[in-house]
């Protein structure tokens, strides 16, 4: 299982420790639990103590995000936690939408007349979208968390998914990129995505594909993406040395098709590639020495090591520095984004007019919806332990969450914080 977070009697972060022994710690008194979620223990006597550096990898990704911590000691570098942080992006740009179009409909009302305000909205350098800010926010959150609960030192990042140098002009770089190990995985990479994984002549999936110059280097063509797609063996074998417009004499729609989508950029390399710069602005913040790497060479140290593709095992295999690492078999923690609340003052109908007024109160008996919460009821129909999130009411009788279904009537006497809402779930 992934290692239990220590904290020293003074709040200051300690080496992360086996679960075997936090459950001895915690048996003996020696310590308590200071958060479930991630797990971490507070040392009652102890204060400071030796510790080995620690590093915090991150693979952003457009909906999952994958965070590890390593420990690099005597016998090598190690993953000892590892975590997968699922972004709401699709759900705050929904959100957006609908206020778009409920504002727009006030707009085009036969009303009185409103004169413009302003039409000189302009937005600031390096304004990002609502639902990509949010992915680049959220990460950093994460990461000043567990900068502030382990002793890292570091952080390493994959920083663009494709190294578009590499792909453009791959002679720019050393002969040992090029001809080394890591020779054409950027290129691959960039063409999968590009080609949707499907043979460019006849769509087939979930075969070998191959890279394939569309005009051929017999006659003349080069080696530029722009002239490279994927085929399966039967196509690429079909087509030999002829030009693309020679194989695809009488079919003119599909060869018009692959030519324009051969000069298309990859559709969400840059809007991708966007939220990873601002992240890396974001992370030289901490003082940290940040490596960075590409999406080619986190996966050549993956595939090289012969670990399963999960978000979390990318993380760990990030740039120079996952190239030879120990990853056991741990369970990651699931981080899923839900949000701080409401601010609305109100909500409307189908037509935009305010229906229904919000209170302004959030915390009831010491409690606010979203809690993680151990409720001990002692009789009727809700008797028994259950652990779940809350949701309150100003009446004192809450709602409960559980794994098992929603139990409704709950007394606020009966219930007892486990954790305090943050922002996210927990699984």
């Amino acid at each position: 299982m992934s290692r239990v977070l220590v904290l020293d009697a003074n709040k200051q972060p300690l080496m992360p420790c086996h679960p075997a022994r936090s459950r001895e710690l915690l048996s003996a008194g020696k310590a308590a639990v200071w958060r479930r979620f991630p797990f971490t223990i507070i040392l009652k006597a102890r204060v400071g103590g030796d510790t080995q550096p620690v590093q915090i990898k991150l693979d952003p990704g457009s909906k999952t995000t994958g965070i590890a911590l390593v420990i690099e000691g005597k016998r090598g570098k190690k993953c000892i936690w590892g975590a997968e942080l699922q972004h709401r992006g699709l759900a705050i740009k929904m959100k957006l939408l609908v206020r778009r179009s409920l504002r727009s409909f006030r707009r085009n009302r036969t009303l009185r007349y409103r004169p413009t305000r302003f039409l000189n909205r302009t937005k600031p350098k390096g304004w990002l979208a609502p639902s990509l800010l949010h992915r680049v926010l959220t990460v950093d959150s994460w990461v000043r968390r567990l900068a502030t609960w382990t002793p890292a030192n570091a952080i390493s990042m994959e920083l663009v998914r494709f190294d578009m140098q590499q792909v453009e002009n791959p002679e720019i770089s050393e002969a040992e990129y090029q001809q080394g190990q890591l020779a054409g995985y950027e290129v691959r990479e960039y063409l999968l995505e590009k080609w949707e994984r499907k043979c460019a002549y006849c769509n087939a999936e979930g075969v070998p594909l191959q890279i394939e110059h569309i005009h051929p280097k017999s006659k003349g063509g080069s080696n530029r993406i722009s002239n490279l797609c994927l085929a399966c063996e039967k196509c690429n074998q079909k087509k030999g040395s002829r030009d693309i417009s020679e194989f695809l004499a009488k079919k003119p729609d599909l060869l018009r098709k692959i030519l324009a989508q051969a000069k298309r950029p990859l559709r969400d390399a840059a809007a991708v590639n966007s939220t990873r710069w601002k992240l890396y602005e974001t992370l030289k913040s901490y003082g940290f020495p940040v490596e960075i790497g590409s999406g080619g060479r986190t996966k050549f140290n993956r595939r090289s090591q012969s670990y399963s593709k999960t978000h979390w095992i990318d993380a760990a295999c990030v740039g120079e520095s996952g190239g030879n690492i120990c990853i056991p078999t741990l369970k990651p923690l699931q981080i899923k984004s839900m949000g701080r609340g409401n601010r609305q003052a109100c909500k409307t109908d189908k037509f935009g007019f305010p229906n229904k007024w919000r209170t302004r109160t959030k915390v009831f008996f010491g409690f606010q919806t979203g809690d993680m919460v151990r409720a001990d009821v002692p009789i009727g129909r809700n008797a028994g332990r259950h652990f779940g999130r809350i949701s309150v009411r100003a009446t004192g009788s809450f709602a409960l969450a559980t794994p098992g279904g929603k139990r409704d009537g709950i007394n606020w006497k009966y219930v007892r914080t486990v954790q305090k809402q943050d922002g996210y779930s927990y699984s």
